[in-house]
């Protein structure tokens, strides 16, 4: 009985064995776990004793992987896609092997831009995203209750991309209401080359409190994506932007703008927190205003692969108007959310 018992889990353990993913290094080491992602020069490797492993692809000797996997040759630009059923490991350094059938392919380590899951409909289909809320109740001698909900998500097919965001806030004080703002932003970025991108946007936000009421922003330019990845992306686009602001009065302004946009993020110590960074910094083409900021920065913590907790800083500025009705608001909210 003992003899079988040992029998079954010495199986059960090369069966283990034989389903991981390996990676060979140029250096004579030997990893294994399960290949998540190949992106921006970076392998995913996740396993059960580190975490997920980036692994320099310079670095790697060959692979092996029993998954099927969508190997992207070439860049965003020119580029040819496979599904392979399987990655083989090649006899000379430098090289995988496709495995399809009958016809299995010798490529180029090198030649390769990105490694990933096929999805069931868009094969090359990315999707990522987060979602946080910020609650904070005080029953006391002054009763305050806010509420700051906001999310972000970005897919990607082949050379487009699309983006949203949006943001709510609500704060009352002895039940009087002293902030209740949304707004809400939409952009659609075409990849020229790897790197370069033209991009379009939408945004638009509504404020029930202060002077400036309502602001609009139709915009348009080139931007530079620098590295996007398993663990961060970065991005700059400078925009010109049909802007738009109406008062509370009634009164209107209507300019042409000039801004620059950054989005950030990186992650920290395994993916286990998540830096980011996203803003926008404007000057009116006009004497309506002097400039303009609107940003945010902040910490996530991932409790789990999908739950997590933040910290937040938000500042909107819009200063020199014409009649007065400059905006000046700075937040720090702390939550939960979730990401994808």
């Amino acid at each position: 009985m003992l003899s079988r018992t040992l029998l079954c889990v010495a199986v059960t353990c090369s069966s283990t064995a034989a389903f991981a993913d390996t990676v060979w290094l140029k250096n004579g080491d030997r990893l294994t776990g399960t290949i998540t992602v190949y992106d921006g020069g970076k392998l995913m490797l996740t396993t059960d004793y580190g975490g997920s492993i980036p692994i320099d692809m310079t670095k790697v000797k060959t692979l092996e992987s029993t998954q099927q996997l969508l190997v992207k040759q070439g860049n965003n630009y020119t580029d040819k896609n496979t599904v392979s059923k399987a990655l083989k490991p090649a006899d000379q350094e430098g090289k995988v092997v496709l495995a399809n059938g009958s016809a299995p392919t010798t490529v180029d380590l090198a030649s390769i831009s990105q490694i990933m899951k096929p999805k069931p409909l868009i094969q090359d289909f990315s999707w990522k995203g987060s979602a946080d809320a910020a609650l904070d109740f005080k029953r006391a001698e002054n009763d305050t209750d806010d509420y700051n909900l906001a999310f972000k998500t970005s897919a990607r097919h082949g050379l487009w991309r699309h983006t949203a965001d949006g943001e709510y806030n609500v704060e009352k004080e002895d039940g009087l209401t002293t902030t209740d703002n949304w707004g809400a932003e939409y952009s659609l970025d075409r990849f020229l080359t790897e790197k370069w991108f033209w991009q379009g946007r939408v945004n638009y936000k509504h404020d029930n409190v202060e002077d400036l009421a309502r602001q609009r922003q139709l915009g348009t330019g080139p931007g530079y994506q620098f590295w996007d990845d398993e663990l961060g992306a970065f991005s700059l686009s400078s925009l010109i932007n049909n802007t738009q602001y109406k008062y509370s009065d009634g009164t209107s302004d209507s300019f042409y703008s000039a801004s620059v946009k950054w989005d950030y993020n990186r992650y920290l110590v395994g993916k286990t927190f998540e830096f980011f960074t996203t803003g926008e910094v404007g000057r009116p083409l006009s004497n309506a205003a002097d400039y303009s900021l609107d940003a945010e920065v902040g910490l996530r913590y991932k409790v789990t692969d999908w739950a997590s907790l933040n910290v937040k800083y938000e500042k909107d500025l819009i200063s020199g108007t014409q009649d007065g009705n400059d905006l000046d608001s700075s937040r720090f909210t702390a939550g939960f959310g979730v990401t994808w």
